[in-house]
């Protein structure tokens, strides 16, 4: 393909498919692991990113309208924590002219949120309520559609239609056509009544019984409503009041340990270098037993993030409230950083607005307090931001630094929160000292647990399949019995 096409292909995309495991692994895992109808998939998918210059879509090149409009936006999780990706129909009117640039907007959402949260799937929701005939744009629907079933692998969960009017029903008749037997199980057809059963009443507007109060507006896009500044110790709250000046100085403590072990093993680790080779193999097991076995990390250009995706949270049953994450500055200069989160009533974060020194790690605790438990909707971000050796690393250096410092000087990353249900906590949560353990931690058995959820997924797929060949074949074999029972009695009838 690469070679009878390659002036069909952008080069960043072609780039990206032989670096980026998770891509490749999106579209074998939504074409069942058949390479031909794999790179048929790539194939199409890279010539349409070309053909709508998918790399270079951002707001200026858009129409501002399109924008200001609000028919189409990201807001809000579904209550397995994955993104809503919002189609208010009725703002939706059919004009030929216009058509390019909507698709434009749909692609420029995709991969606006595609790339900033590496592939991590989304939730479509049609917002039909007081549609009309002047709503429908058959050729709209079908891009969409194609989208995740041609150009976007893996990347949707389901599709929840708000109520869908009657006079639409033959027109959904067609569209259900174009979907494949997988794309329509994710059909999700809801009134008021029963729209909670996949999206909770806070991420859901007035009209459809919910109680969200988002008002959308532009400028700026809609973000992942992340809010800031988020404090230390957590807003106050009464409860707060109540805590216990022990359980802070264990923190506190706690923190305090964390550091100096740290410490520790980057002495051991540097005197360990100064040895013979002979001398390092015989003293292995003077390592300190502390020291962190490779968690899954992010590798962005001013810090290493650890761990790379998801914090672990016990349930209220577990008990487990805090978290781990490490910074490593991976740069020549100082880095300052900051964490936001969706939920600042909930969490504290100690440090939460600092900076991290070059060549050193720094360890971030994030716990709950209170009554609070952790939620799949939850997220963190983490901003890091280069500064000028002569710049201070004080509290009114920061705060300054971040009100001059360029956005596009500025690196982020995202966090999920996984909640466990077990009493057992991850290896990722602070009591639970995995480090210690020479076996499989729970983040080994975490990645194992996906790999084969997503086998079951595939048998699923596979049963759903032979279900269908098998109600069709029922249905023929009663067509082609019927069919000879009639002969027959057109047989008889003449012989009679």
């Amino acid at each position: 393909y690469l070679l009878d096409k390659a002036d069909k292909y952008d080069s960043r995309d072609v780039e990206r498919l032989q670096q980026d495991d998770k891509w490749v692994e999106n579209y074998l895992i939504w074409r069942h692991d058949v390479v031909d109808d794999t790179l048929k998939m790539i194939d199409e998918s890279f010539q349409w990113r070309k053909e709508y210059t998918v790399n270079d879509l951002s707001e200026s090149v858009l129409p501002k309208w399109l924008f200001e409009n609000g028919a189409i936006f990201l807001h809000g999780y579904d209550k397995e924590g994955y993104k809503l990706f919002w189609f208010r129909v009725k703002l939706h009117t059919k004009d030929p002219k216009q058509q390019l640039d909507k698709k434009k907007l749909v692609a420029f959402w995709l991969e606006h949120y595609s790339k900033r949260e590496n592939g991590k799937a989304l939730t479509v929701v049609f917002d039909m309520a007081e549609t009309g005939i002047s709503n429908i744009d058959l050729d709209f629907v079908r891009f969409i559609v194609n989208c995740f079933t041609d150009y976007y692998p893996n990347f949707l969960t389901k599709i929840v239609i708000f109520e869908m009017p009657w006079i639409m029903n033959a027109a959904f008749k067609i569209v259900k056509g174009w979907l494949g037997p997988e794309a329509i199980s994710m059909l999700k057809f809801t009134n008021k009544s029963d729209v909670q059963e996949y999206i909770s009443a806070e991420y859901l507007p007035p009209h459809m019984g919910g109680t969200d109060s988002f008002k959308y507006s532009y400028p700026p896009l809609v973000d992942d409503d992340f809010q800031t500044p988020l404090c230390e110790n957590g807003p106050i709250t009464s409860e707060d009041e109540h805590e216990s000046k022990e359980e802070i100085d264990a923190d506190t403590k706690e923190a305090g340990e964390l550091n100096e072990e740290q410490n520790l093993n980057q002495k051991k680790t540097n005197s360990i270098e100064q040895i013979s080779k002979s001398e390092e193999t015989d003293k292995t097991e003077l390592k300190p037993k502390n020291a962190k076995k490779a968690l899954t990390t992010f590798k962005g250009p001013l810090l290493h993030i650890s761990p790379a995706e998801e914090l672990y949270f016990g349930s209220k049953e577990s008990g487990e409230k805090k978290c781990l994450i490490v910074l490593t500055n991976v740069t020549k200069n100082i880095v300052a950083f900051k964490v936001r989160t969706t939920a600042p009533e909930k969490y504290r974060v100690k440090p939460s607005n600092s900076s991290c020194e070059p060549g050193t790690s720094l360890d971030i605790i994030v716990s709950l307090h209170g009554g609070f438990a952790a939620s799949l909707q939850d997220r963190f971000l983490i901003m890091a931001a280069e500064m000028e050796q002569s710049s201070g690393a004080g509290g009114p250096e920061l705060a300054q630094f971040w009100k001059e410092v360029p956005r596009t000087k500025v690196m982020e990353h995202r966090l999920r929160c996984h909640v466990i249900e077990g009493s057992k906590p991850s290896s990722l949560t602070l009591k639970e000292n995995a480090f210690n353990n020479p076996a499989k931690t729970n983040e080994d058995l975490h990645v194992q647990l996906t790999r084969l959820l997503q086998i079951n997924k595939k048998l699923q797929e596979q049963i759903d399949r032979c279900l269908w060949f098998q109600q069709l074949s029922v249905v023929l074999s009663v067509l082609s019995v019927t069919v000879v029972a009639f002969c027959f009695y057109l047989t008889y009838t003449q012989n009679s």
